[in-house]
């Protein structure tokens, strides 16, 4: 990862193949995805893709201008922190023993995460926060046997004055 984050937010027509050639739009330039969240929108015929990527400063405007060229995108919109709204989503998968029980039900208590699932050696947390809650979460669990993770990466929705 070098440079700064950046969010995009993609709007696109709900088609097949739009997913791959917005990608591709960021491997010619050179740029990785980091996290990628796309599904419909109120309208089944759009899709919002949310996607985070670490560039230099130039790589907004330069990303906007090819993705506007593809036929099938809608808007494209750069999100930064002050005004959007960014949320992630974890599925945790921990191993349980008698001795980690206790602390796994304290993380519950403390950071406002869902038992979604439990069996006597098993049970899976579900998490929704921004991306630094998402990671003190995951660092206070991993000495209590984490076994693995699904992690949305980020989606985000401008703040807007119509909402207000």
């Amino acid at each position: 990862m070098s440079g700064e984050e950046h969010i995009i937010s993609i709007l696109v027509s709900n088609r097949p193949g739009v997913l791959s050639r917005v990608a591709g739009v960021f491997g010619r330039q050179g740029y990785n995805i980091e996290s990628l969240c796309v599904a419909e929108t109120l309208d089944p015929e759009v899709s919002r893709i949310t996607l985070v990527s670490h560039a230099n400063s130039a790589f907004t405007e330069k990303i906007k201008k090819q993705l506007e060229k593809l036929v099938d995108v809608i808007e494209v919109t750069q999100l930064t922190e002050a005004q959007s709204i960014q949320r992630e989503m974890i599925l945790i998968g921990l191993t349980l023993s008698p001795d980690v029980r206790h602390e796994i039900m304290r993380a519950i208590d403390l950071f406002g995460c869902k038992l979604v699932f439990i069996q006597s050696n098993h049970c899976i947390l579900e998490a929704a926060g921004d991306k630094d809650t998402i990671n003190t979460i995951l660092n206070y669990l991993k000495p209590f046997g984490i076994a693995e993770i699904a992690r949305t990466g980020a989606i985000a929705l401008g703040q807007k004055s119509a909402f207000h």
